[in-house]
């Protein structure tokens, strides 16, 4: 499998297959392929065990189904845009070293990974955050591409070093970090800040990548732009 990144707003991963190999993906992202690229979709991929686990990988943010693409006879071209500003990022998955991400965040990935909802350590994000708090979690072998809106921003957090982001601009992490939900500071803070009552508290060891631009807060910039829908 051979890889391409080009573009710089709004990027494209561009995926050489060698004859029998196959590719996952999210269902209704692939852009362009030639012509001996096979399409197969179903629940039984991305680590699914049946319909309930299909089910959970739903839940994170993922389709019910996933797209399995194959080059037949010969190497096979398949490209996946960007679906809003921002950067792809392609990151290696090993067992052992897994990442949780953003709940749109998977792109397209080799066949040997697993996707599915992740938490880790406080189920209350999921109960109490919102969709910022619903995390896919990647484990399995080969290479994972990963969605990040606007700007890419990493840290590298030492042991017991913390970083407090609002859980939108979540990117993702390794899996050695901590994950958990806090409170705002502050009553009036929480209240009248508009920030929200929910940050996210990472906790190294491990490596984040925060994003800059989150697809509610792109589209409540365009709002006030959009036809309201009302006739005169």
């Amino acid at each position: 499998m051979r890889t391409e990144i080009t573009g710089t707003t709004l990027p494209v991963l561009q995926v050489t297959l060698k004859p029998g190999e196959t590719l996952l993906a999210e269902t209704d992202r692939m852009s362009w392929m030639t012509p001996n690229i096979a399409l197969h979709t179903t629940t039984a991929t991305g680590g699914a065990g049946g319909f309930f686990g299909a089910l959970g990988r739903a839940v994170a943010g993922g389709g019910l189904f996933m797209t399995e693409f194959t080059a037949q006879g010969s190497e096979g071209l398949v490209a996946f845009a960007a679906t809003i500003p921002g950067n792809i990022l392609e990151v290696p998955i090993s067992p052992g070293r897994g990442y949780f991400m953003h709940r749109h965040g998977f792109l397209a990935g080799a066949h040997g990974l697993s996707i599915a909802i992740g938490f880790q350590q406080s189920l209350g994000s999921g109960l109490f955050g919102g969709e910022g708090f619903i995390l896919q979690k990647v484990t399995g072998e080969g290479a994972a591409f990963v969605e990040l809106g606007g700007e890419m921003i990493s840290y590298t957090l030492e042991p017991g070093q913390s970083l407090l982001v609002h859980p939108g601009h979540v990117g993702m992490f390794e899996e050695s970090v901590n994950f958990e939900i806090t409170m705002m500071r502050g009553i009036r803070n929480a209240l009248f800040g508009g920030d929200g009552l929910f940050l996210a508290q990472l906790t190294g060891p491990g490596k984040v990548w925060l994003q800059s631009l989150t697809a509610p807060k792109l589209a409540h910039a365009l709002q006030p732009y959009l036809p309201s829908g009302e006739r005169r």
